[in-house]
């Protein structure tokens, strides 16, 4: 069984998704980092790759991709990192990155070599959906890697349900119409948000992400959700502190 499938099978909330970019701070950090998130007890993993227009992104991802770039990292230096990653990491792995990257790379190369190194789904912002339907959803499903779909506070309902119904994992649920980046809270506007998608009946289990960082949002977040996924406010810390402590740290702000 795909391991975000079983993920959500055994754990219904609460679930912590913790988002880095690869090859930051440091070329070669990228296993150091996964092992230490699973060895933390964080519940899965989006690596990302580095981009040079990561138009989703807000200034602290904007930078470390920029970073990553400049220590030579690619998604075949990627690959390469991952290709024994696991014989010590077995929490579910996502790639999540823009699609110019992938389609050099070639989207079933991408495909195939995400299974060769273990990798559970991708995550491709910049992907339509409806080409995802008519190009990539095939070649996916024939690997069994989740095509993992975000939606917005914008986002109708008709599309919402559509990518709940072709799509499977879990669906990405944007807290704001913005880029990354931590938040000191969400207002009632964002919580309604929430709201409206938690009584939707959806057949997928969400994640929410974008701008959670401390105990409020997380909660916030947490409560009409599956759980979250952080990003910014880890790079933050891995940014000035060493992984462990990065990671413990970041543990310490969602209970602080």
């Amino acid at each position: 069984m795909n391991r975000i499938t079983n993920l959500f099978n055994t754990k219904k909330n609460g679930i912590l998704s913790v988002f880095f970019t690869a090859g930051y701070p440091n070329l070669d950090d990228t296993t150091k980092i996964l092992k230490e998130l699973e060895n933390k007890g964080i519940d899965m993993v989006e690596i990302g790759i580095p981009f040079s227009d990561p138009m989703a992104d807000g200034p602290v991802i904007q930078k470390a991709s920029t970073a990553a770039l400049r220590n030579g990292m690619s998604l075949h230096v990627l690959f390469d990192q991952l290709e024994d990653i696991r014989q010590d990491v077995h929490i579910p792995i996502i790639l999540m990155g823009y699609l110019n990257p992938i389609m050099q790379y070639g989207f079933e190369a991408f495909c195939r070599k995400c299974v060769q190194t273990g990798v559970d789904g991708m995550i491709i912002p910049d992907l339509p959906f409806a080409d995802y339907m008519a190009d990539y959803k095939a070649i996916a499903d024939r690997y069994d890697l989740k095509m993992i779909m975000l939606i917005t506070p914008e986002t109708s309902e008709e599309r919402i349900r559509l990518i709940d119904e072709h799509t499977s994992g879990f669906i990405y649920m944007v807290s704001s119409a913005s880029t990354t980046g931590a938040q000191q809270n969400f207002n009632e506007q964002k919580q309604a948000y929430f709201h409206r998608i938690n009584g939707m009946g959806l057949q997928n289990p969400r994640l929410v992400g974008f701008g959670i960082s401390n105990k409020a949002t997380f909660d916030a977040a947490a409560s009409n959700s599956s759980g979250v996924i952080i990003g910014s406010k880890f790079m933050q810390l891995l940014k000035s502190e060493p992984i462990a402590v990065a990671v413990d740290k970041l543990k310490t702000a969602l209970r602080e």
